[in-house]
């Protein structure tokens, strides 16, 4: 009985800490394909590959210029900066944290 038990509170225990990663995962997946679909005409968004435009930093080095985090304000409001060619950016709360937890993803 006691076994059961064990192994039953294991099976739920298991389960509670894999619905955060799934979703954390779904999350990752998402800003993923919001760095395609948005950034990957200028910056690599992959883990090696190389910015199409040099000037533009790889999404993977940006956790060693400031913390991503930092980014969420910015990505909501409108990301812009005093480069002629890069266009503005505005991302709904949502897709915002899905970029930043895409660029998280990247730093490990």
């Amino acid at each position: 009985m006691r076994a059961r038990f064990l192994l039953a509170a294991s099976a739920v225990a298991l389960l509670c800490l894999s619905v955060p990663a799934r979703a954390w995962d779904r999350q990752v997946e998402q800003g993923r394909a919001l760095a395609r679909a948005h950034c990957a005409r200028c910056h690599a968004v992959g883990r090696s590959d190389a910015s199409p435009l040099a000037a533009a930093p790889p999404f993977r080095t940006l956790h060693t210029r400031y913390p991503v985090e930092d980014l969420a304000e910015s990505l909501a409001e409108g990301i812009r900066t005093g480069h002629p060619s890069m266009p503005e950016f505005r991302f709904d709360p949502d897709q915002a944290q899905a970029l930043i937890a895409y660029l998280k993803s990247l730093e490990r």
